[in-house]
């Protein structure tokens, strides 16, 4: 990385991913009754930690300080994402019989620039990394090809980069981001730059926390994406590869073995291939 280049530090990077955040509205329409039990078991299973490792008032007021500091750094989105996402996601997936899934994390975006089947991704003329050309095919899950369906897809770059949350590093807005639209078969072929493994912020609180417990900060090259398609469940997963640095120590516990890619060289020599399609549950 060139030297002049400054790095964007955690604050920056969490704060970027809690403004993104902000943008959205929820309501989960939960009744008084459940909140209530969520609530009490939630706290239950606190002073059950609280009394097993007899935790000091020393421990308790640095907890306290952490806290305050996570939210000071933005970076709330991102510990929540990291260390709580995959148990959430789990439990509302449990039901489908089509593909596997797994976490979002904090740095989706919507409304990407919309792609046809056959592209390349937006990147910058001199992007760093291995070249990658990804085939696949959206069906249902009787086999029903889904053409028409929307496959976004979001990554990092060489450096463990994200566009749009990395000010200071000269990367465009839409920097590999795109919406990609199947085909009438619903395929697709999309050419893009395989993505390199990458620590989370460890310069803010949750760094601060993984540097406490000894716990390594780093996530494995994926991929995310996002498929829809009317009448059908929309797919949250990421893609990980065969061999790669991390996949069995994902800080982030969301490697599944059915997400895992195994890219081989392709016969013109220009980077890697790989064949993964889709197959998505009626809504």
């Amino acid at each position: 990385m060139n030297a002049h280049v400054d790095v964007p530090a955690a604050a920056e990077s969490g704060a970027k991913a809690t403004d993104k955040f902000l943008t959205k509205k929820f309501t989960a329409g939960s009744s008084p009754e459940r909140v209530s039990a969520i609530l009490e078991d939630t706290l239950g299973a606190l002073f059950e930690v609280i009394r097993k490792h007899k935790v000091t008032y020393a421990e308790y007021d640095v907890l306290k300080s952490w806290l305050i500091q996570v939210g000071e750094d933005g970076e709330w989105p991102l510990w929540l994402d990291v260390f709580i996402e995959h148990e959430i996601e789990d439990v509302n997936t449990a039901h489908r019989k089509g593909s596997k899934g797994s976490i979002e994390g904090p740095y989706y975006v919507p409304n990407a620039p919309e792609l046809p089947a056959r592209c390349t991704m937006p990147m910058r003329p001199d992007e760093k990394g291995t070249p990658l050309r990804w085939t696949g095919q959206v069906t249902s899950v009787d086999g029903t090809p889904l053409g028409g369906a929307t496959v976004e897809l979001w990554h990092a770059d060489d450096d463990g980069y994200y566009s749009q949350f990395a000010e200071g590093m000269g990367i465009p807005e839409w920097n590999l981001r795109g919406t990609i639209v199947t085909d009438e078969e619903g395929r697709f072929e999309i050419d893009t730059m395989q993505p390199a493994p990458y620590a989370i912020p460890t310069d803010g609180a949750t760094g601060q926390m993984c540097l406490a417990a000894a716990w390594s900060p780093f996530r494995p090259a994926h991929l995310h994406i996002k498929v829809s398609a009317p009448g059908y469940e929309q797919l949250t997963a990421q893609l990980y590869f065969q061999g790669g640095e991390h996949t069995d120590d994902d800080i982030a516990k969301a490697v599944k073995p059915e997400l895992i890619l195994a890219p081989t060289p392709r016969a013109d020599g220009e980077g890697k291939e790989v064949d993964y399609g889709f197959v998505l549950d009626p809504a």
